[in-house]
């Protein structure tokens, strides 16, 4: 098999002893951490012609010229749906001479469920799930008007959703000082991450810490709303300041890469749905 460790470090530095990245994101982060991060200035010359797909043992196998790749822990690269199989493929396939790590979102993603994720699912789970006794849509600004009505306008169907999912409606309230949520609840939300496979996991632990709200990650998955939509509703309190106060460059690049990350694991969360 051809190893696919030149994504090592990337994945070393997103998925670290730092929570899995979950400490660097606060409920309203302002921080991406790059899945790729660790590896500008790395090269690999292209070494392969032909990108094909085989169902394997477990799944489908993604071969190069009829082999295939391993994790950097040297692990057999196997993905458990042909569509999320099509997606790692198609990165392949994409690279030019030189290989661009930071260009292949889902194969790190793949090497962080098979050599990070799958041997921890209770931790990482139970550190996701944390999100849901301070989350995001439940805290509303006091003043001024205006931005009250905007994250009522974007919250309060998410609320609403949550509501009729768990048969339990979540405490909301203005300022930021906690208030503990229902145990039913929090029962209700922890029960559908425990269901996630390591894969979906993966996917996961980015729709919650880019957008600072697990509520909308679960609505997410649930189709309640398109991810596009949810990332605006996870935006709403930054995108307020920016009409008040301006933005930068730099802002505006850390805020993009956050934006790329939710909505490529949105897209991976789906394509792993896509069994063949």
């Amino acid at each position: 098999m051809l190893c696919a460790c030149m994504f090592g470090d990337g994945v070393r530095a997103a998925w670290s002893a730092d929570a899995y990245g979950l400490r660097a994101v606060e409920r309203r982060a302002t921080h991406y951490r790059k899945w790729g991060d660790g590896m500008s200035g790395w090269a690999k010359k292209r070494f392969w012609t032909e990108v094909t797909i085989s169902k394997a043992e477990g799944g489908h196998a993604v071969l190069l010229d009829g082999r295939g790749i391993k994790t950097p822990a040297k692990s057999a690269l196997i993905v458990p749906s042909v569509g999320f199989a099509e997606v790692v493929a198609n990165e392949w396939r994409n690279q030019g001479t030189e290989i661009d790590p930071a260009s292949m979102p889902a194969t790190r993603a793949s090497n962080a469920a098979i050599d990070k994720v799958r041997g921890q699912m209770d931790e990482v789970a139970g550190l996701i799930t944390d999100y849901g006794d301070s989350d995001l849509v439940c805290y509303r600004a006091e003043a001024p008007d205006r931005l009250v009505a905007l994250e009522a306008a974007a919250w309060d169907p998410i609320v609403d959703w949550a509501a009729h999912r768990y048969g339990v409606r979540p405490v909301v309230r203005v300022g930021v000082v906690h208030a503990p949520q229902p145990a039913p609840l929090l029962d209700g939300l922890r029960g559908d991450v425990a269901r996630l496979t390591a894969f979906e996991l993966t996917c996961f632990h980015d729709l919650v810490a880019m957008s600072g709200s697990l509520l909308i990650g679960l609505a997410l998955i649930d189709r309640f709303a398109s991810p596009e939509d949810l990332w605006v509703a996870s935006r709403v309190d930054e995108d307020w300041q920016i009409s008040q106060w301006g933005t930068d460059e730099e802002a505006e690049a850390l805020t993009e890469g956050r934006k790329r990350a939710f909505l490529d694991a949105a897209r991976f969360y789906f394509a792993l749905q896509e069994r063949g």
